[in-house]
């Protein structure tokens, strides 16, 4: 049996883990944190503690909202209008729109809609190129709907 010699550790190895090991972190925190900005949809409130509870009767709104059946769909034309094909709607519904930026401009846009025909609305305002974060009411035979989408 030949007996191997062992390499010594030195200052320079040492070097060279640290290096490699504060690089890793490096490179694994500046992905999660361009993850967490590019991902982020939500809406900051004021007071989250007061929001906190108000959370349950929110979900309760929520499944009172999706007990209806409504849905609608979001497109845009080529005049920057924006387009909602509604299901389940009833005849003569209301809807409204607020629009937000979702990150870097504050800019906000309020629409309203005018029917065009089978379960199409069309919004009055145009609305400028871009990301938008809206968020679409409907109100018809005393009932209320909410949902919020983005609009590409």
């Amino acid at each position: 049996m030949t007996k191997r010699k062992s390499r010594e550790f030195t200052g320079r190895h040492m070097v060279m883990v640290m290096v490699a090991g504060f690089g890793i972190v490096m490179i694994v925190n500046f992905y999660m944190a361009s993850l967490a900005v590019g991902g982020f949809h939500g809406i900051v409130v004021e007071n989250s503690y007061v929001a906190s509870q108000k959370f349950n009767g929110w979900l309760e709104e929520a499944e009172e909202m999706r007990a209806l059946g409504w849905t609608a769909l979001v497109s845009r034309d080529a005049d920057g209008h924006v387009i909602i094909t509604a299901k389940d709607v009833p005849e003569g519904a209301t809807i409204t729109a607020d629009l937000r930026r979702p990150i870097g401009d504050q800019e906000f846009a309020k629409m309203t809609f005018a029917p065009v025909g089978r379960g199409q609305y069309r919004s009055l305002e145009s609305v400028g190129e871009g990301r938008w974060t809206m968020r679409l009411q409907i109100a018809a035979q005393g009932k209320n709907w909410t949902e919020e989408s983005e609009l590409k």
